[in-house]
């Protein structure tokens, strides 16, 4: 049987194609006072300076089709633990086209992220998630990710 999709380092090539999935990332419901792009613009800026080689210790891979069309993405970026400083990585970013849910993928892109990241030299593999966003907790959570931390923001009135 023929793989429906394969793990790929990420080129220049892909760019325009992982520009266009990665608003998914603002696929839930956002909360109160945050605007959808800026849950991804970010991280099309980062994704950008890691294709053309501006972000060195970031990098990118993408799930592709056998027609090498793209199905997801993973950004990551090497950097020390927050607390301890041993090695690890940062997932900036997973996110899977729409077209490609729930088949695995985002389980595959994530297991790809830990065994990438492990290859590096990272201890560990932390992310930000939104608590409302239930579709990717749900994929952490059942992926071993501990929710050690809650970050809170009060709003001052303007």
């Amino acid at each position: 049987m023929t793989p429906k999709y394969q793990i790929r380092s990420a080129s220049l090539a892909d760019l325009e194609e992982m520009l266009t999935i990665l608003p998914e990332l603002a696929d839930f419901e956002i909360p109160a006072k945050r605007d959808a792009k800026d849950l991804w613009m970010g991280d099309a800026d980062l994704l950008r300076a890691t294709l053309v080689g501006d972000a060195p210790a970031s990098y990118a891979d993408v799930a592709v089709d056998p027609d090498d069309n793209v199905l997801g993405l993973v950004l990551i970026t090497m950097r020390d633990e927050l607390m301890s400083h041993a090695p690890s990585a940062h997932l900036e970013a997973i996110v899977v086209a729409p077209r490609a849910r729930g088949k695995g993928l985002g389980r595959a892109l994530l297991q790809h992220s830990e065994a990438t990241s492990r290859a590096r030299g990272a201890d560990s593999l932390s992310l930000h998630v939104f608590a409302a966003n239930h579709r990717a907790r749900s994929l952490y959570d059942g992926s071993g990710f501990d929710s050690e931390l809650v970050r809170a923001i009060k709003w001052f009135d303007s």
